[in-house]
């Protein structure tokens, strides 16, 4: 790669997708470019969330030296699934950064910086700290403790969060943060804005999905367990601040 246009790339991350031979959608270009230290992807599956976010995993370890990605799934193979995308967007390039040591779970490089993925297990990455870039794969099957035990992780380094998930129900951290939450920056891409995915395809899954389904894989909608007594909306209507409690809770 030639020195200018390593610079480029260096200023532009979307221009790394573009290096490494994958055209970015309009969204995708927005998410590498933002300077927003949270990010919520909201996505239909195979929109494109894994591979952006590789990509961005990857330019933060070769132009921010000694800096410590994060790669976090609810199981080890998803997230070895997501470092794949990086790999493979990593001999894509021609880095002037080398490598010094590649396995199945993580990549250091010359430059000191390492990219790790882990299980979404609590005791098996509590050692970590100081990221620049932790990366939180269906997170809406993340568990909420887990959730809580890796932000710390940020709070010295001052690193960026991306949380990326398709739905999956009204429930879990996810849900709370996209409807409720302050300080993100939310990105939803549902199926219907994806070039890749055809209108033959989208008709041929919401027939043999239904359309439970196919409003959370595809329409990226938040939908009730289908073995839910009481809806969501219904549970939050009865909740009343004003009533008191029938008894004092001492700490």
């Amino acid at each position: 790669m030639k020195m200018a246009e390593d610079l480029a790339i260096a200023l532009d991350p979307a221009l790394l997708m573009t290096q490494a031979g994958q055209a970015p959608d309009d969204w995708q270009r927005q998410v590498l470019r933002s300077e927003s230290k949270r990010q919520l992807l909201l996505c239909s599956r195979q929109a494109g969330k894994s591979t952006v976010t590789a990509c961005l995993a990857l330019h933060t370890a070769l132009y921010q030296a000694a800096a410590l990605v994060l790669l976090l799934s609810p199981s080890l193979r998803q997230s070895q699934e997501l470092f794949r995308k990086v790999l493979t967007v990593w001999r894509a390039l021609d880095s002037s950064v080398s490598p010094e040591n590649e396995s199945a779970l993580r990549l250091e490089l010359s430059n000191g910086s390492r990219i790790v993925s882990l299980p979404g297990k609590e005791e098996t990455i509590r050692g970590f700290s100081g990221a620049k870039l932790l990366v939180i794969d269906e997170a809406a099957r993340v568990a909420d403790d887990l959730y809580y035990s890796v932000r710390p992780m940020l709070a010295v380094s001052g690193g960026k969060l991306i949380c990326m998930t398709t739905p999956f129900g009204k429930r879990g951290f996810f849900h709370h943060e996209w409807t409720e939450g302050q300080g993100w920056e939310k990105v939803k891409i549902t199926a219907d804005d994806c070039p890749r995915i055809s209108k033959a395809f989208l008709e041929e899954e919401r027939r043999t999905l239904g359309e439970w389904w196919y409003r959370q894989e595809y329409n990226c909608e938040f939908v009730d367990t289908v073995d839910q007594v009481f809806s969501y909306d219904s549970i939050m209507a009865a909740l009343d601040d004003t009533v008191k409690p029938l008894f004092e809770v001492t700490r």
